[in-house]
């Protein structure tokens, strides 16, 4: 295969090869991410503030450190393909060791599963980076089109959706235990998968890889800079830190729910039971609709239709304000309008960033610095979630079981009043970036 990918060009073994991996790390996400605060508040007893206080310390921590992980991505895409296959068997092995240790703390008492919890946090989620990075600056160097780029980030979304529902539904069928040699089996499928992949460095001539695809002449607004190669050269980019602000605030209205939804579920609706069911309709419509956002990228360009799911997961949150006990079909379709809004949240800033970097001139170069920044404000969101969240929530008056009207309220506006008011602002921002910046994001597929 020469020259940048195409639509018709990356099929669906090529989806797949590339795609594969991320089944387990999403497997192994939804767990962290979503089970845990819930696990160690209400089956371990650990209180809310000093949970909430741990977790966002602890993501903080391993956020900060994805820009030095990006830079060494680079460093090993620029040595050889063993290279990163190496890193990258080395950072699953990591991950699934956490993962067992983090759901199954050998030890007892608020300070020991608090210092258990942070440690095992770290391990995990270290592993959780290195290979994720790796995973999106592969898909990134594959370059391509608008809707090329967010066919390959639909592949790995829509595999990682399918690791999301299987994570959403195997720890309460079969336990824990089995769920984590799961886990082990698929990373390994997931690497093998990838030994297969199309390698980024082996899809454009000799001569074109250090260089940026050329821009039509409407957009081209100014020369390539010279890429910098140090671990802050992506934020020199203007472009890149205005969609990053986007990024961030539509990422902490999308983690609060995702921190706060087992609570909603259970003391809000007292639908316990239908949990399995609300989880999997919300990540199967996402998972449905990425081939449907593809389309409309390739009808009005990536950024109207990120505007698009903003407006609908807003539309979603709003009906569930009015929810409570007994709801359980409204819930349900909100579950899926929100899934469907989802599905764009997953493939489309993706391939916004993937263009960005294009243009920028630092195409088959910096990719990893700039995903490095790019995982660091996904976990910045998600450490923000969880560290004002939960302390709030319990400031408020609510506590894991709670069913008087005052501590139900305060749950409903974290649930569902505080996405929206992040939601809004971040489509607002999403319209008003600068003339220079707009064509390139909003550009249709040609």
């Amino acid at each position: 295969m020469t020259g940048a990918i195409t639509v018709g060009s990356f099929g669906w073994r090529q989806g797949l090869r590339y795609g594969g991996l991320g089944l387990p790390l999403a497997f192994a996400a939804l767990p962290i991410y979503v089970l845990l605060p819930h696990h160690y508040a209400a089956t371990l007893g650990v209180p809310l503030a000093a949970l909430g206080a741990v977790l966002m310390a602890t993501r903080l921590l391993d956020a900060f450190v994805d820009p030095w992980i990006g830079a060494w991505v680079d460093r090993w895409f620029a040595h050889s393909r063993a290279r990163v296959m190496q890193a990258l068997g080395l950072s699953v092995a990591a991950l699934g060791a956490g993962f067992a240790a983090l759901f199954s703390p050998p030890i007892a008492g608020t300070l020991p599963l608090l210092a258990w919890c942070a440690a095992m946090v770290i391990v995990t989620t270290f592993g959780y980076s290195v290979a994720g990075i790796v995973h999106q600056a592969w898909g990134a160097r594959l370059g391509g089109d608008a809707a090329a780029r967010a066919r390959v980030v639909s592949w790995r979304e829509g595999l990682s959706l399918a690791g999301v529902l299987l994570a959403s539904t195997l720890p309460g069928l079969v336990g824990l235990t089995p769920t984590t040699l799961v886990l082990a089996l698929a990373l390994a499928a997931g690497l093998a998968l990838l030994a297969f992949a199309p390698w980024p460095a082996a899809l454009l001539p000799a001569g074109e890889r250090s260089s940026p695809a050329p821009l039509p002449p409407r957009l081209a607004v100014r020369p390539a800079p010279r890429p910098v190669p140090d671990g802050l050269a992506p934020l020199r980019e203007p472009r890149f830190r205005r969609l990053l602000l986007v990024f961030l605030l539509n990422g902490i209205a999308s983690a609060l729910p995702a921190t706060l939804v087992l609570f909603f579920v259970r003391d809000r609706l007292q639908a316990q039971a239908w949990e399995p069911l609300f989880l999997g309709a919300y990540f199967a419509c996402a998972a449905l609709a990425l081939p449907l956002w593809v389309r409309v990228v390739r009808r009005i360009g990536l950024a109207p239709a990120w505007l698009a799911a903003m407006v609908l997961a807003v539309c979603g949150f709003i009906g569930a304000a009015g929810l409570g006990a007994g709801d359980h079909y409204a819930f349900l379709l909100v579950c899926m309008v929100t899934g469907l809004a989802l599905g764009a949240d997953l493939c489309v800033p993706a391939a916004l960033l993937a263009g960005l970097v294009r243009d920028a001139g630092h195409g088959h170069q910096l990719e990893g610095r700039y995903f490095g920044w790019w995982t660091l404000t996904s976990k910045l969101t998600l450490a923000l979630a969880a560290g004002l969240s939960l302390p709030l929530l319990q400031g408020l008056g609510y506590t894991p079981g709670a069913r008087d009207d005052s501590a139900l309220q305060a749950l409903t506006l974290a649930y569902c009043v505080l996405p929206c008011l992040l939601k809004l602002p971040s489509a607002w921002l999403l319209m008003r970036l600068d003339r220079p910046l707009a064509p390139r994001l909003a550009e249709p597929a040609r």
